[in-house]
């Protein structure tokens, strides 16, 4: 077993720190993905794999990623909540991983809901 330098401890404190800070929710945009069962039958796996993709793709860290169960909406399911820092939460509908890109792109990034996949907003 190689033996751990200063240095390689140190970059392990700085990426788990840095891994710590993405989960606090304080100042930063939300999103939920819904993942009970019949999310999860639906492909709200995938949309969460996608969602969380897309956000390291972008390098954000000003987003925080969560999981809930079934609100009781199963026939819209996949649904994710997406609410901004000082905006109102949107939930959207029938999420596909690429709509979820799409979302992340065009209401995480830019702060435009996208209407068509909305059910509705808080």
């Amino acid at each position: 077993m190689k033996k751990l330098t200063l240095e390689d401890l140190k970059k392990i404190k700085e990426k788990t720190q840095a891994e710590l800070e993405m989960r606090s929710p304080e100042g930063k945009d939300k999103i939920v993905v819904h993942m009970g069962t019949c999310g999860i039958a639906a492909g709200a796996r995938e949309t969460l794999l996608a969602i969380l993709d897309e956000i390291e793709k972008r390098g954000l860290k000003n987003v925080v990623v969560t999981q809930a169960g079934c609100i009781g909406l199963c026939e819209y399911e996949p649904l994710i909540s997406v609410q901004k820092v000082g905006g109102p939460k949107v939930l959207y509908k029938y999420v596909t991983p690429e709509k979820a890109r799409k979302i992340i792109a065009q209401h995480v990034v830019n702060g435009q809901v996208v209407s068509e996949d909305v059910l509705s907003t808080e």
